[in-house]
């Protein structure tokens, strides 16, 4: 059976007095551990994994190398994550330190390879609208720059289409993989308000049989290798909302 476990965070209250009303304000304060921006760049980038834009070093990261449960911290499998968006596009940089490569050989034309993650890969599960928790998006991309876009949603997934571009790099010499990621936003959400705050969480994969690393940028505390864990999920917010 699968079970998440929730971070326990402090709850704040905060009293407002005006005109001898009182208002009573409880808000949920937010671990900042948990967070990742996306800052925002006014116009879209042509992705190189191997010689990367300039509007990356603008974009804070967030690194990993813990596994799904926390524990074994393993700074040789290093996984570092940063965000940009555009009025267009949300845009997604993994740099992955490995041991080992286990790839496939075989994709679709169009670079798509399905049961991906039974290789090794860098995901990202993206949660636009957090009420509703049980619906996200997966992307998965490979060291030799094989794909996946998954709509996740109560029982099952389905293919989501999303119309991505993609770029990987390899360089053996450092033990580094990297990939860039742009995503339309109309694939992610109908009505893209910037200053709406996702959920959100980063994952690694590498092996090709059990036992496998699996690595998480926020812990699913699961049993078991398990990363559909919608409570565990960190924060995605946007800095920088362009002038209307």
């Amino acid at each position: 059976m699968r079970k998440a476990y929730a971070r326990a965070l402090p709850w704040a209250i905060r009293i407002l007095r005006s005109n001898q009303l009182f208002c009573v304000i409880l808000a949920y304060e937010l671990d900042s551990s948990m967070d990742i921006v996306a800052t925002y760049i006014p116009h879209g980038i042509s992705l190189d994994a191997a010689h990367p834009a300039a509007e990356w070093r603008i974009a804070g990261p967030v690194a990993f190398h813990s596994d799904w449960q926390g524990n074994h911290p393993d700074p040789g499998l290093e996984t570092e994550v940063r965000v940009l968006w555009s009025r267009r596009a949300l845009y997604l940089r993994f740099k992955c330190h490995y041991r080992e490569l286990n790839t496939f050989d075989d994709a679709d034309p169009n670079g798509r390879r399905d049961h991906l993650w039974d290789r090794d890969v860098a995901e990202a599960f993206l949660q636009p609208d957090p009420s509703r928790e049980r619906y996200y998006r997966e992307f998965e991309v490979s060291p030799n720059g094989m794909w996946i876009d998954l709509d996740i949603f109560p029982g099952g997934l389905a293919d989501l289409k999303s119309g991505l571009q993609h770029s990987s790099v390899l360089d053996q010499h450092a033990r580094t993989w990297a990939a860039e990621l742009a995503i339309p936003l109309a694939a992610l959400t109908a009505n893209f308000d910037p200053g709406a705050i996702w959920r959100a969480n980063f994952y690694r994969i590498e092996g090709k049989k059990e036992p496998r690393t699996y690595l998480a940028w926020n812990p699913t505390h699961t049993p078991e290798p398990n990363f559909h864990v919608p409570s565990a999920f960190g924060h995605l917010r946007f800095a920088g909302s362009p002038a209307k």
